[in-house]
């Protein structure tokens, strides 16, 4: 048995210690009908660059446009709505989508500068602004400009929830297909917050 136990040991010794290169690669999944991706052990847990999928890179486009209006929304609010709840939601709104801008627009530029050196074309999908669900359209931003008071307060809630519930499903469509660990991240951030915010705001009585 004491034979047994320093066979053992031996054996483990030498698997911790054996070179990187010794090591079987570690199988990477990536999005549906995508071939994996092999990655050394070394890289494993590292911040390894590896091409998004275009189903990233679409959503962060489109995502990017969508909060853009969101802000032209919520800037209306502080000269026009008479509800201070209303007021107060539109501030969170643009303070909350404003950062999120920001780090889609930095994810975008890490893309185009890391691409190149790793064979990869870095081009970014066009997005047809039209076709994304929520967005309010010419006429309604036009009519939301024109109001003031509690029209102003039922007109922007009504775009605000349907813009939001649009965000929802390109967040959940993302997460279904995505592939980057940090668009997704930032999904299900979307996910949160504007689910919270859509309950605030169907909770809101104008009269």
């Amino acid at each position: 048995m004491r034979v047994l136990l320093v066979a053992v040991l031996v054996a483990s010794l030498a698997s911790c210690t054996a070179p990187a290169g010794d090591s079987p690669p570690v199988i990477v999944p990536k999005g549906p009908g995508e071939q994996a991706a092999t990655v050394a052990p070394e890289d494993v847990g590292t911040d390894r660059w590896s091409a998004p999928s275009e189903a990233d890179l679409k959503y962060v486009a489109s995502m990017i446009e969508h909060h853009r209006q969101a802000l032209v929304m919520s800037a209306l609010a502080p000269e026009r709505a008479s509800n201070e709840t209303v007021k107060g939601l539109a501030s969170r709104i643009h303070d909350t989508q404003g950062p999120e801008i920001g780090a889609m627009e930095q994810w975008r530029r890490q893309f185009a500068e890391q691409a190149p050196a790793h064979g990869h074309r870095g081009e970014l999908p066009h997005v047809d602004h039209r076709s994304m669900p929520g967005m309010a359209t010419d006429e309604q931003l036009a009519a939301l400009r024109a109001a003031r008071g509690p029209e102003f307060d039922r007109l922007f809630l009504q775009l605000m929830i349907a813009h939001h519930e649009g965000a929802l499903t390109m967040a959940n469509e993302l997460l279904a297909s995505g592939s980057d660990v940090r668009v997704e991240e930032m999904a299900n951030d979307v996910v949160a917050s504007q689910s919270d915010e859509i309950a605030r705001m169907r909770a809101i009585t104008i009269p």
